[in-house]
């Protein structure tokens, strides 16, 4: 068991999604992203432009000004205009020409029908992550939005965490059998996936959904779970050979301890699957539920404490390791070079280090509730 006290480090030369495409419609919206404040917009051609929330003028918040018949963004205060390159355009009652300070500009991307923002002036070192099966022949995909009072990390190793759902979820999700797992984590580049092997074909009300739509053949089940930079995870199940579940989530950090979630499920199955995701989608919420109540109550604790502070075993098979690539990545924003073996929890950590490349091992064997 390790210990030691820690916080998330805030990568900011990343790309998050911090709006659907079609919630910017009509008008400026304010958007909060690692505890800055964002001003969202559409100009006269539609594209869209994002401004921190602060005219330079006299620091009144962008966001609630208009939009104006020219597509130009207009301060409430005193009318100063910004085109979407956050170029003063106007000043009105301004008798003398002149050049006016300008708007402070972010890289914005729309794609996947999401609006993908940078934080930092100095720009991106990584790209907005590529959505997958989204357009797949068979699949049905569906986007839905949640949020937890904790942290981005904390809500990141809570949906990427195996052997709470046994506990926490009991009868929903997981609750028979034990049976042993063995589980190999890979690290390439920004990403680390482990993969389980002799997980039995889960029990609860949930999964005997799925299980149901494969026709009542006997199940194999492979299952990965995987994170990746800045702040996606993954969790894929495959239920035999024609059940595919596929759970990506977009975390977004408002701030320390305020996380948006964008759940973007794709399912395919042999029978009527827009139905079946739409019966699934319910229980999906339930276990959210059941996570944010413990997630808002770890928070509540951490602060009364002063702080965090964890301690980690070979179960916890992808929190450390996650810490570290979120804490390398850190250091290659400031521009130094990533440790070599960074180690949030202390001693007893068996995962690759920044440089190890593409690894894969037994991290844990563990026992598991079917």
């Amino acid at each position: 068991m390790v210990n030691g006290p820690r916080r998330i480090q805030p990568l900011l030369r990343a790309f998050y999604p911090v709006m659907r495409s079609r919630e910017l419609a009509h008008g400026p919206r304010a958007v909060k992203l690692w505890g800055r404040r964002f001003v969202l917009f559409r100009d006269g051609e539609g594209r869209a432009a994002a401004f921190a929330d602060r005219c330079p003028h006299r620091n009144v918040p962008l966001s609630l000004g208009r939009v104006n018949a020219q597509g130009q963004l207009e301060c409430p205060y005193h009318g100063w205009c910004f085109d979407g390159q956050g170029q003063c355009v106007s000043v009105p009652g301004r008798v003398e020409a002149g050049k006016a300070p300008s708007a402070w500009r972010f890289e914005l991307r729309e794609d996947a029908d999401f609006l993908w923002l940078c934080p930092s002036p100095e720009g991106p070192l990584l790209e907005p992550f590529a959505l997958p099966l989204r357009h797949e022949k068979g699949y049905v995909t569906l986007i839905r939005e949640v949020k937890a009072g904790a942290s981005l990390y904390a809500v990141l190793e809570n949906a990427l965490d195996v052997p709470h759902t046994s506990i926490l979820h009991r009868g929903l999700f997981r609750g028979g059998a034990r049976s042993r797992v063995r589980v190999v984590v890979r690290r390439q580049g920004g990403r680390i996936e482990a993969e389980y092997s002799g997980e039995p074909p889960p029990r609860g009300l949930l999964a005997r959904v799925l299980s149901a739509s494969g026709g009542g053949e006997q199940l194999d089940v492979s299952h990965w779970d995987r994170f990746m930079l800045p702040s996606v995870l993954q969790v894929e199940y495959r239920l035999g050979r024609a059940v595919h579940l596929c759970v990506t989530g977009l975390g977004v950090p408002i701030d320390d301890d305020e996380t948006r979630l964008y759940a973007v499920i794709s399912l395919r199955t042999p029978g009527p699957t827009r139905l079946l995701a739409g019966l699934l989608e319910p229980f999906g919420r339930w276990i959210f539920s059941q996570d944010r109540r413990i997630l808002e109550r770890q928070t509540e604790n951490v602060l009364a404490f002063g702080g965090e502070s964890f301690a980690s075993t070979e179960l916890d098979a992808l929190g450390p390791p996650i810490w570290r690539l979120i804490r390398q990545q850190a250091e290659l924003e400031r521009g130094n070079a990533p440790e070599a073996e960074a180690r949030p929890g202390g001693e007893g950590e068996r995962t690759g280090s920044a440089s190890s490349g593409d690894r894969g091992e037994i991290l844990a064997d563990f026992e598991l509730d079917a």
